[in-house]
């Protein structure tokens, strides 16, 4: 078969899970609209711990999408001591054990098609060695912005220029295109040098310089500070910095194969006044203990303001090992006394999960208290829902520092040593944001960037026209 006969086909390698998997599918349907003439196979690998339901998502888009194809890589065997091994390092080795089947894969593709690039996620650089190996142009898809991407590339210099671990160094940290990050504020990852799982990021780091390029789910007008930085070599300062492509915002479509039928609170918001509900969410892996659930549940009751809220069982020793789904709160047990009864004119407290990004684009809701997931940053951005910044985990921290000092979209809440957010803080944190002159600062400068958003995925937008010239660029060879 001829090259020119054959099909011009993209790979799409996301690390398992259910965010992961929508933010891939995302962004293969986003290469679609451009050139409908491609083909699109996302792998699909197995994880033994729990990361969301993720066949009828698989078949809703299959169905729907033609051009995607999903291919399930064989389910790889983990050895016994595999259960001790730290969640954050199992992110890693699962890509890293399926190498062997990834190169029969990638190499069976290249053989049917026009293999034009292979877009991994960070946790999947293991499988940047197997793309090498076959000349494949390699591209990192980076879904937590331009800011983030500027301290992660920057972290061989970062280990080159800090001697002593993270954790001790108690100071604010200069990095190129960010505001000072105080050293507590960057991922616990990186807080030990010595550590297995540091040095997966370092190595990943060192990688990401090396490849095609690196396409981030931001756009230029929201990280303008970052992008340049980026753009003028400054995160990689001995080295070229591959090319950055910001083509978002990359937001996944309300269609997304969940249950059709309208959620219950969904029904409850048409009820409310316009700007007037704060939103409380947390991801799909946000939980909270007993105690911080009623601290919040106090909180809420004593700021007098609507809330619509995500309440989720408190997370446990074993939460990500195995596929079962959490079992449902039993909200009585978790809540205080009494407080369903007393707030059921202004809340609504409803388990484990919220169709998040109809919540957000409902007109009741004025707030959205978050777990700064760069994801659901951008869904409140896009909508236009000025935060509150609750990190939780992973790069969660580094965000809010970005979402609150630099991009002003959000106001911060001060939480103990342990991460401990009390009642009084969030009573007075949510009436600030809906209340006070800087929760309407917020507001204005939240409006100001959703509309920068929609420009930039318009014709002639700046996101548009990157990724229109990273397609091209796979023409040229």
């Amino acid at each position: 078969m001829s090259l020119s006969s054959m099909a011009d086909t993209v790979v799409l390698y996301p690390s398992p899970g259910i965010g992961h998997l929508v933010s891939m599918v995302e962004l293969g349907k986003l290469l679609l609209k451009h050139r409908p003439s491609f083909s699109i196979t996302i792998f699909i690998t197995a994880a033994p711990y729990t990361t969301g339901v993720t066949a009828p998502y698989i078949n809703h888009v299959a169905s729907t999408t033609s051009s995607i194809t999903f291919h399930q890589l064989s389910t790889v065997e983990l050895s016994p001591t595999s259960a001790a091994i730290p969640f954050e390092e199992l992110l890693f080795e699962i890509p890293r054990l399926n190498n062997p089947y990834l190169y029969e894969a990638l190499q069976n593709i290249s053989q049917k098609s026009n293999l034009l690039a292979f877009f991994i996620d960070s946790f999947c650089n293991a499988a940047f060695e197997v793309s090498s190996k076959l000349g494949i142009p390699t591209y990192y898809f980076n879904t937590s912005g331009a800011f983030a991407l500027c301290v992660f590339l920057h972290i061989p210099t970062l280990h080159e220029t800090i001697t002593k671990n993270i954790k001790d160094v108690h100071d604010y940290i200069k990095i190129p295109g960010t505001p000072p990050i105080y050293s507590q504020d960057l991922p616990k990852v990186l807080f030990d040098r010595e550590s297995r799982i540091y040095k997966l990021f370092l190595e990943t780091a060192v990688q990401m310089g090396k490849s095609s390029g690196i396409l981030v789910n931001s756009f230029e007008a929201l990280e303008s500070r970052a992008v340049k930085a980026l753009s003028d070599g400054l995160s990689i300062p001995n080295a070229p910095t591959p090319p950055v492509h910001c083509i978002g915002p990359l937001i996944a479509s309300k269609d997304n194969g969940s249950n059709n039928d309208e959620h219950e609170c969904l029904s409850w918001l048409y009820l409310q006044p316009s700007k007037s509900v704060v939103f409380l969410c947390f991801g799909s892996m946000g939980s909270f203990t007993a105690e911080q659930l009623q601290e919040m549940a106090a909180g809420l009751e004593n700021s007098g303001h609507r809330f619509l809220w995500v309440v989720r069982n408190p997370p446990t020793d074993d939460e990500t090992k195995g596929n079962s789904a959490p079992a449902e709160p039993d909200l009585d047990a978790l809540l205080p006394e009494g407080f369903l009864e007393r707030t059921k004119d202004k809340g609504l407290v409803v388990k484990s999960w919220a169709p998040q990004l109809e919540v957000l684009n409902h007109d009741s809701i004025g707030g959205f208290v978050t777990h700064c997931g760069w994801n659901s940053a951008l869904e409140a951005i896009c909508a236009g829902v000025p935060m509150l910044a609750w990190p939780l985990y992973a790069e969660q921290r580094m965000n809010r520092v970005f979402m609150v000092e630099e991009l002003k979209v959000a106001l911060g809440l001060t939480e103990s040593t342990n991460g401990f957010v009390t009642a009084a803080e969030l009573n007075k944190q949510v009436r600030e944001l809906m209340d006070s002159d800087n929760g309407k600062a917020v507001k204005d400068q939240v409006m100001v960037m959703r509309n920068c958003a929609k420009a930039a995925i318009q014709d002639g937008g700046s996101s548009r026209v990157a990724l229109e010239k990273l397609i091209e660029s796979w023409a040229k060879g």
